[in-house]
């Protein structure tokens, strides 16, 4: 592995636990519009796709005008009524702290739309930390690595020389598909044994253990 020069972190399941409400406002935007409401996995399954392709699996059945719709319920019901805590996960601040000291660029490749991430930046104060971002309405969905492309491109590193850290296959995926190094985090939406599949340098239980994992061969000292 090169000396790495960017970490490049998903954020919903990576970096904020907010599985549970984006789980509770899909199945409550299904039942006001009145389709078939997707079980939890099913939820799961989705979270990190863009909006289009994930409504595309959850909803095949259902019509643009119900689409539609779902994207509006949802998007209301997550950032105005559902009460469910979507906290920081335990170490997250300290890490990009501890990264950004290294002189590690970071960045964001995330499946929230740009006015969803920006928001959450003017609420946890967290924007001083990355170098870049890419968001859904800015890229190709995940799995495809559009995203990343994009990242190394503008900071001007390879991808031998970045580190994509997420909880999902299409997080993964997408590292994989441009030989980016990858490592999963197993408090997100996806089981260890999916992400496995995908060939990580490690699954990390704790965002406050990657550090080990990536410099373990002594690059930074």
């Amino acid at each position: 592995m090169s000396d790495v020069k960017l970490v490049i972190f998903d954020w919903d399941g990576t970096v904020m636990d907010s599985v549970g409400r984006i789980v509770s406002s899909m199945r409550a935007a299904a039942s006001y519009v009145g389709v078939a409401v997707p079980s939890v996995e099913e939820v799961k399954h989705i979270i990190g796709l863009s909006i289009d392709p994930a409504l595309a699996k959850l909803f095949p059945d259902a019509d643009s005008a119900q689409r539609e719709a779902l994207f509006v319920h949802y998007r209301d019901q997550y950032v105005l009524h559902d009460t469910t805590p979507t906290p920081l996960f335990d170490g997250a601040e300290a890490l990009f702290k501890q990264l950004a000291e290294q002189n590690v660029l970071l960045a964001v490749a995330t499946g929230k739309a740009r006015k969803g991430l920006d928001r959450i930046f003017n609420e946890t104060g967290l924007a001083q930390y990355f170098a870049t971002s890419r968001c859904a309405d800015e890229a190709q969905s995940k799995p495809h690595p559009d995203m990343l492309l994009q990242i190394i491109q503008q900071l001007g590193v390879n991808s031998a020389e970045a580190v994509m850290v997420g909880d999902t296959s299409h997080d993964l995926k997408m590292a994989q598909a441009i030989a980016m190094p990858r490592v999963g985090v197993s408090h997100g939406a996806h089981d260890v044994a999916v992400l496995q599949h995908y060939q990580p340098l490690a699954i990390i239980d704790y965002l406050a253990d990657l550090p080990a994992v990536i410099f373990k061969e002594g690059i930074r000292g």
